[in-house]
């Protein structure tokens, strides 16, 4: 065992939990206010990335983009996405995702993607939130289904084995 990964567990405490989130951790911290940033490619194959409100329903992301989001042409021509949610502070929980994004529905008024904003508006603006979705309802959005082909998720302060070298062996 490397110096540094001995170290770590001595100090256990003050690092948090560390590893891998549990299917019941992962779930919890996706139901937080924390921002997803969606990451895709331009025509031009250049990345984009977009901060944006998102819902887990446990097997796949929900994005509902505005009708002149330019990141919703970009998936609609490309599929291929990558999702990165993490939070500043401790536990440092974070979740990096790639998958393919489907177009569920164009831009519409009073689609499928009303009952979905309805939720994430209580959940990143609280009480207030129908304040803020209500009187945009007439403005036409896309709703978005990422589904998952890879996720990745870590918490606690912490260096996954994988990352550590072995300078004697080495060296």
């Amino acid at each position: 065992m490397s110096d540094l990964i001995r170290i770590q567990e001595e100090q256990q405490e003050w690092r948090g939990r560390i590893g891998k989130m549990s299917r019941e951790d992962l779930d919890a911290f996706l139901a937080t206010d924390t921002l997803c940033h969606l990451a895709c490619l331009k025509d031009d194959g250049t990345p984009y990335v977009v901060p944006c409100w998102f819902t887990w329903d446990g097997a796949s992301f929900w994005i509902i983009p505005r009708r002149r989001s330019a990141w919703a042409q970009y998936l609609q021509q490309r599929p291929a996405v990558a999702l990165a949610i993490s939070e500043p502070s401790q536990p440092y929980r974070k979740v990096e995702v790639e998958g393919k994004a489907t177009i569920v529905e164009e831009p519409n008024v009073g689609g499928q993607w009303v009952a979905i904003a309805q939720g994430m508006s209580l959940r990143y603006l609280g009480e207030r939130g129908p304040e803020y979705l209500e009187p945009t309802l007439s403005q036409p959005r896309w709703l978005i289904r990422v589904d998952v082909e890879r996720m990745m998720t870590w918490q606690g302060v912490a260096w996954p084995a994988r990352y550590v070298v072995d300078s004697q062996a080495e060296g």
